[in-house]
């Protein structure tokens, strides 16, 4: 027996404003890369925020790493064996 999944995209219109020289400008870039200006829209808002959780992730890890102690391969001195030397 077969599982079959199903992925069903769905899409939502979403108006924006955009001065006319941008508006052909991104007709003009689309047409070259041979995608809609909702496609070009698409893939762009996909890479931010691909960028932006790859981003909070190295975040997490940096904060993580900070909290860990921080050795410099020493071992434990006592005051006594400072003032000798």
């Amino acid at each position: 027996m077969f599982n079959v999944l199903h992925i069903i995209h769905v899409h939502q219109n979403l108006t924006i404003r955009l001065s006319r020289e941008t508006i052909r400008k991104a007709k003009l870039l689309a047409a070259r890369r041979a995608t809609s200006v909702s496609g070009l829209v698409t893939a762009h808002i996909e890479a931010l925020a691909s960028e932006e959780e790859a981003y909070e992730r190295a975040k997490r890890q940096a904060i993580a790493l900070l909290e860990l102690p921080f050795r410099l391969g020493g071992g434990k001195v006592d005051r006594a064996s400072l003032h000798d030397r």
